[in-house]
């Protein structure tokens, strides 16, 4: 019995030893104590022996699979620690790079401000000139216009001493040219009084002090015969004769009609001239205007007569009457126009 027993124990020694080291049973764990305190000498050495190596078999297991376990570990660490590297070398280089960025951000907004600022004082020195400029051209207008308003003064002077000078001249329009050949200018002038004016051609006192045309040299190119100026001793010989040939209107030379008129300087010539439009719309509305020396505008409404020595005042004196206010509108507004025109074109130049 006992060596059946001893077999069936060797037998099932024998079968843990095949089983896992997680599954089999130490020496120990197959023995009860009294077994133990039962076996021999020999076969207690060897349950040691069996019991040693079993141990010895699942330290080593347990050792191969810690090794494993920690080379797993290493290699999951050396992982680790290469992508950390990698994720650090990232970090710094895009530090770097957002660094440099910054660098060149700050660059630029510091070549942005310093631009601006030399913007902002090139705008500041462009405005102060600009601001010159505009004095300056202010002043040049202000100085223009005192130049002008002088020259329109010496004109006014010059044209008064003109027409002071040639108060006594009369103008004859229409004489043909070299008809002067037989008489003279001066015989040419007593004939128009004595054909158009018998009274005054016996009057004594009526004495010519010059006569000629103007302008002295003839221009062949020219159709119409240049005038003849005659100058009288006095104004009040004038005024008689021109007196005359307004009762008369109609004057003639040898039957060729000629007409006679003060002698003006140019610019009281062109102030008559611009009121002729005008006149011509009063006299149509039976106003009796008249174009007084040297050059006012004179006609009777509401049965007064009135005067004017400029447009303006005369504009300023319409806008007062309505009824006359309608008859000059249209010629007083196409005279702005033209005005308007003229100053335009004194400007371009």
């Amino acid at each position: 019995m006992p060596s059946n027993k001893h077999r069936n124990r060797g037998s099932k020694i024998n079968d843990d030893t095949m089983m896992p080291p997680n599954k089999q049973n130490t020496p120990s764990q197959e023995y009860e104590d009294d077994e133990i305190e039962e076996m021999q000498d020999t076969d207690f050495k060897k349950f040691m022996i069996r019991t040693f190596r079993s141990f010895q078999k699942q330290i080593l297991e347990l050792q191969k699979s810690l090794m494993d376990k920690i080379e797993n570990l290493s290699h999951e660490n050396e992982i680790l620690r290469k992508s950390q590297n990698e994720t650090q070398k990232l970090v710094e280089q895009e530090s770097v790079i957002v660094k440099r960025n910054q660098n060149e951000m700050k660059s630029s907004i510091d070549q942005m401000t310093n631009t601006l600022e030399s913007l902002k004082n090139r705008m500041g020195e462009a405005e102060e000139r600009i601001s010159d400029l505009e004095d300056r051209a202010q002043e040049n207008i202000q100085s223009n216009q005192r130049k002008e308003e002088e020259i329109r003064n010496l004109k006014n002077i010059v044209g008064n001493l003109q027409d002071t000078i040639k108060k006594t001249n009369i103008r004859v329009l229409g004489v043909p040219e070299g008809m002067e050949r037989e008489k003279g200018l001066e015989g040419l002038f007593s004939e128009i009084l004595a054909e158009n004016f018998p009274g005054l051609e016996k009057d004594r006192d009526i004495l010519v002090q010059e006569a000629h045309r103007t302008p002295n040299k003839h221009d062949q190119k020219r159709s119409s015969p240049r005038h003849v100026v005659i100058k009288l001793t006095t104004v009040k010989h004038k005024e008689k004769i021109l007196k005359c040939a307004r009762e008369k209107r109609q004057i003639t030379l040898r039957g060729s009609p000629i007409r006679l008129t003060a002698d003006f300087s140019s610019e009281t010539l062109q102030a008559r001239r611009e009121w002729r439009d005008i006149a011509q719309v009063l006299r149509e509305k039976n106003c009796q205007p008249r174009i007084l020396y040297p050059a006012k505008l004179s006609f009777v409404n509401e049965g007064e007569i009135k005067t004017f020595h400029s447009k303006q005042k005369l504009k300023d004196f319409v806008a007062t009457r309505p009824a006359l206010q309608k008859i000059l509108k249209d010629v007083l507004h196409s005279e702005t126009q033209k005005h308007g025109h003229q100053y335009e074109r004194r400007e371009r130049k």
